[in-house]
């Protein structure tokens, strides 16, 4: 959660661009975007094991 604050504090107006741009992605795009995500946690995870 620190990571994913670090934006919004950071550059509000960037962060509701990025937001924006988000919302406008398909649900198929999102869910890759999800995927990935996990598998880049998991891979962190194991890599710091």
């Amino acid at each position: 959660m620190i990571i994913e604050g670090l934006m919004p504090l950071a550059s509000p107006a960037r962060w509701r661009e990025v937001f924006s741009r988000i919302l406008a992605l398909s649900d198929g795009q999102i869910r890759f975007i999800g995927l990935a995500s996990v598998l880049m946690g998991l891979l962190g995870l194991a890599w710091l094991h």
